[in-house]
């Protein structure tokens, strides 16, 4: 779990590995991960689209922009926390997510709530 802080908006995020819904012998490693984003500023936000850059053990990237997460486009009071899961399959056992959420403030002031690089690994391929 990573916890980043980025204009008084902190983000965590805790994944796992799903056995059940990968395909080992086809490359396919499902991962899910859950997000926790709190607004630690004064004033509500509104979390508008993300931007999530993805990539596996080999280097190579995979971008995915869109509207909200989850379907929503969720506003977040100062203090009060806002938790989703979503998921993402890549072709290799390990490998790294990282991006950015577009927010507004009550100010209709935009901004960037950048997500550091959090690793997605399988059990047992890291000594």
């Amino acid at each position: 779990m990573k916890d980043i802080v980025s204009s008084n908006i902190e983000i965590m995020v805790e994944t796992q590995f799903i056995p059940e819904r990968s395909v080992i012998e086809h490359n396919r490693f499902f991962f899910t991960y859950t997000v926790s984003i709190k607004n630690a500023s004064l004033q509500t936000v509104q979390l508008l689209s993300r931007h999530w850059i993805f990539e596996n053990a080999l280097g190579e990237i995979f971008e995915v922009k869109g509207s909200g997460v989850v379907g929503e486009k969720p506003k977040i009071k100062p203090g009060d926390i806002y938790t989703y899961t979503s998921a993402t399959e890549i072709n290799t056992p390990t490998g790294l997510m990282y991006g950015s959420y577009q927010m507004l403030d009550e100010n209709s002031k935009g901004f960037n709530a950048v997500i550091n690089k959090f690793k997605l690994i399988m059990p047992r391929v890291l000594h």
